[in-house]
């Protein structure tokens, strides 16, 4: 499997804080993939990076959407990266919380819009094809992530669980090949948790998206990842499988005593 996205020597200081240490990393088409670590260890700076939220001090990021040559995105600005193919969701959720939920995934279709300010003064046949298109899209998506019950209600009004799934959808709908959730079962409920976990492989195996989530949930973890990478105090202190990290000793020594069973 080729790697779609490639992290070479990055690196991001705060002032005199060094939040992430030369760190190397790949993701490979087809993949689940985790970062994990202790609070603070840089997991989110480095979400943060490579979606263009941060400039990197040092290091590059290379990714490779397909059917396209490399290409390097170290100071794209967010929507930029987004149209790039890299999608994500945030740790504290970000919804349009008075707007429907057929309108939030609308809002992630925007990107994908070819329409600019004329067409939507004096709308023309293509403007408002595009606009029935969009709408078919966004329910197409929530179909798929089984939200259609709750179609015209207020995101604000979802349960837990399936505002979490919310934000998936949206991200989804820019068309990423490279999906980021940043600790996506964070607050969720054993059932929930289940239901996320099956979305995950449901999303990898049937949209040919590859994922790389950020999670403290080791047992989602361990069942979820092909490939596992650890990070304390910015730095990249192992990687490998779910029975390669369960053993590291680094892993165990970093973790100071934390469960790894799944």
């Amino acid at each position: 499997m080729k790697p779609i996205l490639e992290v070479k020597n990055l690196s991001k200081y705060f002032g005199g804080l060094k939040a992430l240490d030369r760190l190397d990393l790949d993701i490979r088409e087809g993949e689940i993939a985790a970062l994990i670590g202790p609070n603070g260890a840089g997991k989110t700076t480095f979400f943060n990076c490579i979606t263009g939220i941060y400039n990197p001090t040092e290091g590059d990021i290379i990714i490779s959407p397909p059917n396209e040559k490399n290409i390097r995105i170290n100071g794209m600005k967010p929507n930029q990266v987004t149209r790039k193919g890299m999608a994500r969701t945030f740790q504290n959720i970000r919804l349009f919380q008075n707007m429907t939920v057929l309108e939030n995934v609308m809002i992630g279709r925007h990107s994908r819009m070819s329409s600019g300010i004329t067409g939507a003064i004096f709308r023309p046949k293509s403007t408002r094809q595009e606009e029935e298109d969009v709408i078919k899209d966004s329910y197409a998506i929530l179909k798929k992530i089984e939200l259609t019950e709750f179609v015209n209600e207020l995101a604000m009004n979802l349960p837990y669980g399936a505002q979490r799934r919310l934000e998936i959808a949206r991200a989804m709908a820019t068309e990423p090949f490279l999906l980021l959730l940043d600790e996506p079962a964070a607050g969720m409920n054993p059932m929930e948790t289940k239901r996320l976990d099956d979305l995950i492989v449901k999303i990898r195996d049937t949209e040919k998206i590859s994922v790389l989530l950020i999670e403290h949930d080791m047992k989602l973890v361990m069942s979820l990842s092909d490939r596992i990478f650890v990070m304390d105090y910015g730095k990249k202190i192992a990687q490998g499988t779910p029975d390669e990290i369960r053993s590291n000793p680094s892993v165990i020594k970093a973790y100071l005593g934390e469960e790894f069973d799944a």
